[in-house]
């Protein structure tokens, strides 16, 4: 008997001596009176004892019975425990959340909206992992996984948040001293910060020339220096050691304050990066886990460094 049979089969015993029938017990769950006699009579074979004695007008537990019935009604209040604490779950939102993000956007941007979702709901429990790393969300057990760059197709459901728009960066003190390139062929001449990603692949700047065409260059081939973390780039532009591209979102404070300047952005490529919120399913979602994706998104829209237009960078330009 397996365990879909043997609670089909505990429900019936306890049922028929509730009811003081079979054929009461299989009104009451929907099946005839056979089908009751059946799951009990399995459920002694299985055990290899006799729970009730029955004639056709009287049915009465046997010792074995009664003890076995005392269990059961404990094991079934046990269930019904559990499917009143899901319920409770779904009517308020409680219970613990775990989320993937990078080391710098989840600093900057994730960790600052967690403080009012937290106080919306005290009931959740937020972990949050700090990887620039690409998880597996269903392995590792995530709930969440907030992701920038080019997003592959997958059976994940996606949900952008904004563009990642880059810029070529310089600081002032660098441009004083090297001048500020006016091409960007003039780049050859210039010290290059370069970006490595973890899987090894140096990250390329494209550029739009007068005929419509892209060029592409590998500052890797010659940069000054190479880092991983995109944070690194905008601080290594800003204390003077050469030009990097970086997202808009981490350089603009900067920018607002003059710490660094954009150059060449009549021809610089934005390029196609993406941040997006993914999660496993679209249907049936946990309380838990709905509320923290709305807020979620709700704070990353209103997030003014996610959302700078191209056409606004022209004034911090070089």
């Amino acid at each position: 008997m397996d365990s879909s049979q043997r609670v089909r089969a505990i429900i019936s015993l306890v049922e028929a001596v509730d009811a003081g029938s079979f054929a009461a017990a299989g009104r009451s769950l929907g099946v005839t009176s056979a089908a009751v006699s059946k799951n009990v009579a399995g459920l002694e074979k299985a055990l290899g004892v006799r729970l009730i004695n029955r004639t056709t007008r009287t049915q009465k537990l046997t010792e074995e019975g009664a003890a076995f019935l005392r269990q059961a009604r404990v094991a079934l209040e046990a269930l019904d425990a559990a499917v009143d604490t899901v319920a409770a779950q779904r009517a308020v939102a409680s219970g613990r959340v775990r989320i993937s993000t990078s080391s710098a956007f989840g600093r900057d941007h994730v960790l600052p909206a967690l403080p009012a979702l937290l106080g919306r709901y005290p009931g959740l429990f937020i972990e949050v992992d700090f990887d620039d790393r690409v998880v597996d969300i269903v392995r590792d057990g995530y709930d969440i996984a907030v992701r920038g760059g080019n997003i592959p197709d997958s059976a994940l459901v996606t949900r952008p948040v904004c563009r990642l728009n880059a810029v070529l960066v310089a600081s002032p003190e660098y441009l004083a001293r090297h001048g500020a390139p006016q091409t960007p062929e003039a780049l050859q001449a210039h010290r290059l910060i370069a970006r490595r990603f973890l899987t090894g692949q140096v990250s390329q700047w494209n550029f739009k020339a007068e005929d419509g065409s892209i060029t592409t260059l590998d500052p890797g081939n010659r940069a000054m220096l190479t880092l991983s973390a995109p944070e690194s780039l905008v601080q290594a532009a800003c204390d003077s050691v050469g030009i990097a591209e970086v997202g808009v979102h981490l350089a603009w404070d900067h920018l607002r304050s003059g710490s660094l300047k954009i150059i060449l952005h009549e021809f610089h490529q934005p390029g196609a990066y993406e941040m997006v919120i993914q999660y496993p399913h679209r249907a049936l979602i946990a309380p838990r886990v709905q509320v923290t994706l709305k807020h979620l998104l709700e704070a990353l829209a209103a997030d003014e460094k996610l959302h700078v237009p191209m056409d606004a960078l022209d004034v911090y330009a070089a």
